[in-house]
């Protein structure tokens, strides 16, 4: 009896009495009616907001809501939308294409309607555009397939940026398509009006070809055009659905600069051939007008190294500043004693097509060759050559603790350049991406990690 009171006693003491068990409950009860209705409405996926109403049940909440807010909701349902129409709109444009190929060109061809000469004047370089749209609208199809398999139905995976980007030497053919279409049209003209069976074969093929859909072949021959200027339309609608926090933002950013780069380069170079004609024209930036200085710098490069275009990529390009050592004894005096000059720099690697009729991926293949071109300034409208441009096979590249500000490139047996960027990080970047070329193709890349002083004996040589 005596332990029952003093356990009595005991609870009495511990100051909780049924009225404060019965509080601490219905807190507890609260507290997880708060938790379930906070669990009900978690913030937006997309953009983090919260403006969802509160909804206890959560089976209501479940049914409507996969985590989206009705605005990210709309804008994902809008993106969807404009991916899709950027793939059926390519596949369209494809199939104009092959309908110039197929219903124009063989037949021309196969009937003798025109000479070899006459049909590449009219038809310019449709083939590579045949060959270009079927790669890329192979790869599109295949990233939208993939997000369909993994069952994301709104296509956020769908990195359309990217892949443009990674196709941007399509543009080049473009241009030369477009800089002849002026000629092409003048030529079929003169053809028509000259040729009695041509005219009859084009009459006939918009009459009773259903594939044509009575439209005649001057209208096909407009597809190309009409399709380059069109991609900076369908790139911004996807831009302005992608939320800025998609990691495809900045590359669809990227992308429709590239594009409106290329048409403005365009439309100078028909002005410069004194054509009349004219794409749709853009706004003009700071940052258009070097991206079409970029442009013709590339042109000038690829123009010089005679690569194909499809097998070449331009890893780095900028301005740096040269000089050129009397002798290998700058780095004691330091590179205060060099006069540098500013000059346009490109490295170009060539690198081995996968296959013939598709293009490279990211990381393509072996690299067969690799050269750092070296232009000047702008002088009277023209770029030129500060000389032949420097194989990285025959140059080694090499640094040094005292003048971290600089590097060094020397052509085996004949000349030494000393480079340098204004921002110290990117001459290292610089240095990193030359070097890593020169080692890979140099047949002296196992000695040594190819140091200076044990490959060569010139008078560019460091002690």
């Amino acid at each position: 009896a005596t332990r029952t009171k003093s356990a009595e006693v005991e609870r009495a003491d511990s100051g909780i009495s049924q009225m404060s068990a019965r509080k601490w409950r219905n807190r507890a009860s609260e507290t997880l009616s708060s938790l379930q209705a906070w669990e009900a409405h978690q913030p937006c996926t997309d953009c983090g907001e919260r403006d969802l109403p509160v909804e206890t049940d959560v089976q209501n909440c479940n049914q409507r809501r996969a985590d989206l807010c009705d605005k990210c909701r709309k804008r994902r349902t809008e993106r969807k939308e404009s991916v899709l129409e950027f793939v059926n709109t390519e596949a369209s444009y494809g199939e104009d294409l092959r309908i110039i190929k197929e219903e124009f060109y063989l037949p021309m061809q196969a009937a003798g309607l025109l000479t070899q000469e006459q049909l590449l004047g009219i038809f310019s370089n449709i083939q590579e555009l045949i060959d270009l749209n079927e790669s890329f609208l192979e790869i599109l199809q295949e990233e939208i397939d993939q997000a369909f398999d993994q069952g994301d139905d709104d296509l956020m995976t769908v990195c359309i940026g990217e892949i443009f980007l990674e196709f941007v030497n399509m543009l080049p053919a473009f241009q030369t398509y477009c800089l002849q279409q002026s000629s092409s049209v003048n030529m079929l003209n003169a053809l028509e009006k000259e040729k009695e069976l041509l005219r009859i074969f084009l009459n006939v093929s918009q009459n009773d070809n259903t594939a044509l859909r009575r439209m005649n072949l001057r209208s096909f021959l407009m597809a190309p055009l009409q399709r380059v200027t069109k991609y900076p339309l369908l790139l911004s609608r996807i831009i302005k659905a992608t939320t800025e926090y998609h990691p495809d933002h900045g590359s669809l950013r990227e992308a429709k600069s590239r594009i409106e780069s290329h048409l403005e380069h365009i439309n100078m170079k028909t002005k410069q051939e004194g054509n009349t004609w004219t794409l749709r024209s853009f706004r003009q930036d700071s940052k258009k007008k070097r991206e079409v200085i970029n442009i013709e710098m590339r042109e000038t490069a690829l123009k010089t190294v005679g690569w194909l275009r499809e097998e070449t990529r331009f890893v780095m390009e900028g301005s740096l500043q040269l000089a050129q050592p009397p002798d290998g004894q700058w780095v004691k005096k330091g590179s205060k004693t060099l006069k540098f000059q500013n000059m346009q720099v490109l490295l170009l690697v060539n690198m081995k097509r996968v296959s013939e009729s598709s293009l490279e991926s990211a990381e393509p293949g072996p690299v067969k060759d690799a050269v750092l071109v070296l232009i000047r300034d702008k002088n009277n409208g023209k770029f030129h050559l500060l000389r032949e441009p420097l194989r990285l096979s025959n140059c080694i590249v090499s640094t040094d603790p005292d003048c971290d500000d600089t590097f060094e490139l020397i052509e085996i047996r004949k000349e030494a350049f000393v480079f340098r960027d204004s921002d110290r990080a990117r001459t290292h970047h610089w240095f990193r991406q030359i070097r890593r070329y020169s080692r890979e193709l140099g047949s002296w890349k196992k000695r040594r990690n190819a140091l200076p002083n044990i490959m060569i004996s010139t008078p560019h040589t460091r002690p």
